[in-house]
């Protein structure tokens, strides 16, 4: 392998137009699986050489995105995260390029290795600046090629100019990080910010500051009041009331089977999700243990609906225990949720809202780096943000495929 592209682009096509810009009489054949799509160029070979070989492997996120987030599911945003981890360890002494380098790599979209596979292609230096351009792409490559500008593996910008190697060492001052509006969360696209958005930011920093959490300046805001509706009040009761119920069940309270019953005789069992239903039809310790978590879901959801007064610091889980009984859907779940009419306000859920978006990003952030989050628990972080982006709607999703992006 020659070097692998990085680029925030998903458009595969343009690789097959480039190479047969360079060889108009080659065989170009697309080879697909599951996770790669593979171009195979062989030249054509005369009476005094041979038929050469040059292979494309390309691959795409499963789900675009201008950020890299917690998805396990996706090879390429597995592999980000560990590209991530490698470029925050190079001791690159210009902070600009290095703060903006790591910005660009949560941007990638597609990546794709370039491969020798038979003979050596005179043109292979010629395609490869012109698939960097076209893809504003940044490459990790491989000691002794053809465009290699340094010992040992090392990064190139879109020019084939040394971005950092091993070292630090660079022959460039800045790096572009351009991004598709498309990908930006709802709210984003075009809009100019508005000075509530802008202060609920500045608002969420300073309460981080003190705690010396890593910021990311970079970050959007979230969404505007005015494009912003918070799910209705019975709604948020009858959620925190099944949630209730079913963390009863993981912590071994009362048995799936009467947890089922109930649900069914308050006529909530339609409102259970269907990931809900499956652990209660088919339970196993770890998913209980997981589920456990959605507690800090119910201190969000209740403190959403004034039962709860405050959502202390994320050192520590909710404590539920001084919280009245009729502020809790388990003494009388129907009058629980026929009697819960009020909601705070857009202004204040907005703004747990954005804490929590910087919160998790500085905690996968601390993940993808290999380090230790010692002032806040990861876990009570994320599951309040779900909890949070499921009452604002975000991206519209239901509450099992919240998304927490970071």
């Amino acid at each position: 392998m020659i070097c692998t592209f990085y680029s925030h682009e998903t458009s595969y096509e343009k690789i097959a137009v480039i190479v047969r810009k360079y060889f108009p009489n080659a065989d170009i054949f697309l080879e697909l699986d599951e996770e790669f799509k593979i171009f195979v160029i062989e030249t054509k070979g005369g009476f005094f050489s041979s038929k050469k070989i040059l292979k494309i492997i390309y691959r795409e996120r499963i789900v675009p995105n201008f950020q890299i987030t917690n998805d396990q599911n996706c090879p390429l945003n597995r592999n980000l995260q560990g590209l991530y981890a490698l470029a925050t360890s190079i001791p690159i002494q210009n902070e600009n390029l290095k703060e903006r380098f790591l910005h660009k790599i949560h941007s990638v979209n597609c990546e794709f290795s370039v491969i020798e596979e038979k003979g050596t292609i005179k043109e292979i230096a010629a395609i490869i600046k012109d698939l960097a351009l076209a893809y504003e792409a940044f490459l990790f490559v491989q000691d002794g090629t053809v465009i290699s500008k340094a010992n040992g593996q090392h990064f190139l910008d879109e020019n084939l100019q040394l971005l950092t190697d091993h070292k630090g060492n660079s022959e460039i001052e800045t790096i572009a990080v351009r991004i598709d509006p498309k990908f930006f969360p709802k709210g984003e696209n075009n809009k100019e910010l508005t000075a509530a958005q802008k202060e609920r930011k500045a608002r969420s920093e300073a309460i981080l500051t003190p705690y010396k959490i890593r910021i990311n300046r970079n970050l959007p805001c979230v969404e505007d009041e005015s494009e912003t509706e918070i799910r209705p009040a019975k709604e948020i009761a009858i959620r925190v009331t099944i949630m209730a119920l079913i963390n009863g069940f993981t912590l071994n309270a009362i048995s799936g089977e009467d947890t089922i019953k109930i649900l069914q005789k308050l006529a909530l069992w339609e409102f259970v999700t269907p990931k809900e239903k499956h652990l209660l039809e088919n339970p196993t310790d770890e998913a209980k243990n997981n589920e456990s978590w959605k507690c800090e879901g119910i201190g969000i959801l209740l403190w959403a609906l004034y039962k709860l007064d405050e959502i202390p610091f994320p050192n520590s889980m909710i404590n539920f225990d001084d919280l009245p009984p009729e502020n809790y859907p388990l003494k009388d779940a129907k009058s629980f949720i026929e009697n819960t009419a009020t909601v705070r306000s857009t202004s204040e859920i907005l703004d747990m809202n954005d804490l929590y978006y910087r919160m998790n990003w500085a905690c996968v952030d601390a993940r993808i780096k290999g380090q230790p989050m010692e002032i806040m628990i990861p876990g009570v972080v994320y599951e309040r943000q779900y909890a949070l982006n499921w009452l604002i709607q975000y991206r519209d999703q239901d509450w099992d495929n919240v998304s927490c992006d970071t």
